[in-house]
C-alpha cells in the first residue's frame, strides 16, 4: 500500500463482506420457503425475505465497489484521497442507513414501514429492488453525492488515467440513473419503462464499466503489462458495453405495453450483449499470458480470471439465452430469468469485488499476498462458490425449461401452481447447492485468519 487514505477501504469491504454473509443466508431461506411454504411464517414471509436478499446484494456490492474506489483511487492518482475524514464518515452513514432499512423490513409490515417513513409524501416504494423506503434512498443520494465529490476531487488534483476516468464515468452514470427511483408515474407501463433505466442501466450499463476499471487496475498490478495495453483493452470492452447495453435496455420492453419496434431492437442488441463479456474473459487470459512478472497473490489472480469467464457465460450465454423476442415470449418471468440473474450477479459484480479485496487486503496489511496455506484456503472458498453457482444455475435452468413446457408450450398448459409441484425437485437441488455455497463462503472468510511463515511483503 503506497498511500495512508487507502486504508479507508477495509471498513468498506468488511462490510460488504458481512452483508454478502446475510443474503446468502437470507436467500437459503427464499429457497427453503418454495418448498416448504410456510417456513418461519409469519415471522419471515416469502416477500420479506425477498426483500432482504435483493436489498442486500446491491448494498455490499455498492459498498464493494466504494472500497474499491477508495484504495485504488489514490493510487492512480498518485495523490492522497482527498478527504479520508469524509470517507469514513459516509461509511458509517450509509452502514446505519443500510441496518435499519433491514430492521424496518423485518420488524413491521411494508405498509406501515411506508406510513411512518413518509413515502406518501414522495411515493417511490413498492417496486422491486426498489423497495428502500423514500428516507433511505434520499440517504443514498447523499452518500453518493458525498463519495462523488470525494473521489472526483482526487481524480481532479492528481494523474489522469484510463482506469480512474473509466471508474468515474461508471460512478457518475449510477448515481445519476439512481435518479430515476424516485419517479413513480402512475401509469404501468411509463413505470416500467423508467424503472429499468435503474435497473438495466446499471447492472448492464454503467457497472460494467465499473467493472472494466476494477478488473484493469488488478490486472495491471499483479501481471506488469504495459498500461497502454490495458487502456485499450478497456476502451475497447465498454464501447461494446455501452453500445449493446443502452439499446439493449429493449429487450425489457417486449410485453410491457412499449412499441413493436422494440421487439427487434431490444432483439438485436440483446443478441450482441455477450460480445463485451467475452472480450473481457480474452482480455483477462492476455494479459495473464503476457504477464511480465509471476505475482505471489494467486489467489486474485485466480478471481480475475473467474470474473471474466463466469461474466461472460452468466451476463452472456445465460443472457442471450433468453432474450430474443421469440423466445422470450414463451421463458419470460420463468425460472430461466432467476437463473440468469444468479450467475450474472455472481460472474460480473460479486467477483470482480472479491477479486479486489483479495488484493487490497494483504496490501493494506503490508504484505504483497497472504501465506500459501491462507491462498490454498481462499482459492478452496473460490472454487467451492463458484462449482456451487454453476449447479444453482443449472438446476434452475431445468426448472425454467420444464417450467416453459408444461405452463406454456404443451399442448394442454397447466396452471402454476400445479406446475411448481413438478419442479419442486430442482427447487430442493438448488437450495442443496446454495448450502454449498455457503460454506464456500465460510471457507473464503476463514482464509483471512489463516496465519503461515510465507507471507510476501509489500
Amino acid at each position: 500500500m503506497q498511500y495512508p487514505s487507502q486504508a479507508v477501504a477495509k471498513p468498506y469491504f468488511i462490510a460488504a463482506l458481512g452483508l454478502f454473509v446475510a443474503q446468502i443466508l437470507f436467500g437459503l431461506i427464499m429457497g427453503l420457503q418454495y418448498v416448504v411454504g410456510d417456513f418461519l411464517f409469519p415471522h419471515i414471509p416469502f416477500n420479506v425475505a425477498r426483500m432482504v436478499h435483493t436489498n442486500a446484494l446491491i448494498v455490499w456490492l455498492l459498498m464493494g465497489f466504494m472500497g474499491a474506489t477508495y484504495y485504488l483511487v489514490p493510487e492512480e492518482a498518485e495523490t492522497e484521497l482527498h478527504s479520508p475524514r469524509l470517507a469514513r464518515a459516509l461509511f458509517w452513514i450509509f452502514l446505519v442507513a443500510a441496518a435499519l432499512t433491514v430492521v424496518g423490513y423485518l420488524a413491521v409490515p411494508y405498509a406501515t414501514l411506508a406510513q411512518i417513513t413518509g413515502n406518501e409524501l414522495l411515493p417511490t416504494m413498492g417496486r422491486e429492488f426498489l423497495e428502500q423506503p423514500t428516507i433511505t434512498k434520499i440517504g443514498i443520494v447523499v452518500v453518493a453525492l458525498g463519495f462523488l465529490y470525494n473521489v472526483t476531487l482526487t481524480v481532479l488534483k492528481g494523474r489522469k488515467t484510463a482506469i480512474s476516468s473509466v471508474l468515474l464515468l461508471g460512478l457518475w452514470g449510477l448515481a445519476l440513473l439512481f435518479l430515476f427511483a424516485f419517479y413513480n408515474p402512475h401509469n404501468l407501463v411509463r413505470d416500467k419503462f423508467y424503472w429499468w433505466f435503474v435497473v438495466h442501466l446499471w447492472v448492464e450499463g454503467v457497472w460494467e464499466l465499473i467493472l472494466a476499471a476494477i478488473l484493469g487496475y488488478v490486472l495491471i498490478r499483479i501481471t506488469g503489462v504495459d498500461r497502454e495495453v490495458i487502456d485499450k483493452w478497456i476502451y475497447v470492452i465498454i464501447t461494446l458495453a455501452l453500445v449493446t447495453g443502452l439499446i439493449g435496455t429493449g429487450h425489457h420492453f417486449f410485453w410491457i405495453g412499449t412499441p413493436e419496434y422494440w421487439q427487434l431492437w431490444g432483439s438485436v442488441f440483446s443478441a450482441l450483449e455477450p460480445v463485451p463479456f467475452f472480450a473481457m474473459t480474452l482480455f483477462a487470459f492476455n494479459m495473464v499470458r503476457k504477464r511480465r512478472r509471476q505475482h505471489p497473490n494467486k489467489a486474485a489472480t485466480l478471481w480475475a480470471l473467474g470474473t471474466g469467464v463466469m461474466a461472460f457465460l452468466g451476463a452472456g450465454v445465460w443472457g442471450f439465452l433468453h432474450t430474443l423476442a421469440p423466445v422470450n415470449y414463451y421463458t419470460h418471468g420463468t425460472q430461466i430469468t432467476a437463473a440468469h440473474g444468479h450467475m450474472a450477479f455472481y460472474g460480473a459484480y460479486v467477483m470482480v469485488v472479491l477479486t479486489i479485496i483479495s488484493y487490497a487486503m494483504p496490501q493494506m496489511r503490508g504484505r504483497a499476498a497472504n501465506s500459501d496455506a491462507a491462498q490454498t484456503v481462499e482459492m478452496w472458498g473460490f472454487w467451492l462458490m463458484t462449482v456451487s453457482m454453476v449447479l444453482i444455475t443449472l438446476f434452475l435452468t431445468g426448472a425454467g425449461i420444464l417450467q416453459v413446457w408444461l405452463q406454456r408450450v404443451s399442448a394442454d398448459p397447466q396452471p402454476f401452481m400445479a406446475v411448481q409441484d413438478q419442479i419442486a425437485l430442482f427447487y430442493w437441488m438448488r437450495e442443496w447447492a446454495g448450502v454449498a455455497f455457503l460454506v464456500g463462503l465460510v471457507v473464503y472468510l476463514a482464509s483471512f485468519f489463516v496465519g503461515g511463515r510465507k507471507e510476501a511483503a509489500a
